[in-house]
């Protein structure tokens, strides 16, 4: 027997479709799959959350100095002219930001090997790069879900079945977070 489900495609397509549902799953808290996929997810997902539980405070807060450019009323940077050359004016600000620690590194880069980047395009916004926004699983998975299940000991997705496909009567279930 195999250890794991081959869903009927390719190692580079199965792979592929796992991480794309484990990022979805974990962007939008639910997804609509297959009952056979829907249990490889729920191993890949289980799995992140742990890591995420056993790591969320191990970091240590460090302050730094910051060169931030100053900005006018529409967020635009402030130029002034030097030597005949137009340079952005810039001031120092003190920035307290999160340090992980070489454990806490090793999850946050294993997460990102099987995440993909998510970006966020608002509707209004639809069309224009400058509008998306890069949105970060991995400290909603540190910040978010380590916080919310730091008290469960597993079983952080439940599948609920939905009925059989039309097309080809696979049954579909709803993966969902608790």
């Amino acid at each position: 027997m195999a250890m794991y489900r081959k869903l009927g495609k390719k190692s580079d397509q199965r792979k592929a479709l796992l991480r794309s549902q484990v990022t979805q799953l974990l962007y939008h808290g639910k997804i609509k799959t297959t009952e056979a996929r829907a249990k490889e997810v729920r191993k890949i997902v289980e799995h992140l959350i742990a890591l995420a539980i056993a790591e969320k405070d191990n970091y240590e807060e460090v302050t730094v100095q910051a060169k931030v450019a100053d900005k006018d009323k529409d967020g635009k940077r402030i130029k002034e002219v030097v030597d005949g050359k137009k340079v952005t004016k810039y001031h120092e600000e003190s920035k307290t930001i999160k340090k992980d620690n070489a454990s806490r590194l090793h999850a946050r880069r294993e997460m990102l090997k099987v995440l993909y980047p998510v970006v966020e395009v608002p509707t209004e916004g639809a069309g224009k790069k400058r509008a998306t926004k890069k949105v970060d699983l991995v400290s909603k998975l540190f910040d978010e879900y380590a916080v919310k299940y730091a008290d469960r000991k597993g079983g952080y997705t439940r599948i609920v079945k939905i009925g059989q496909r039309k097309g080809d009567g696979a049954l579909e279930v709803i993966l969902e977070l608790v």
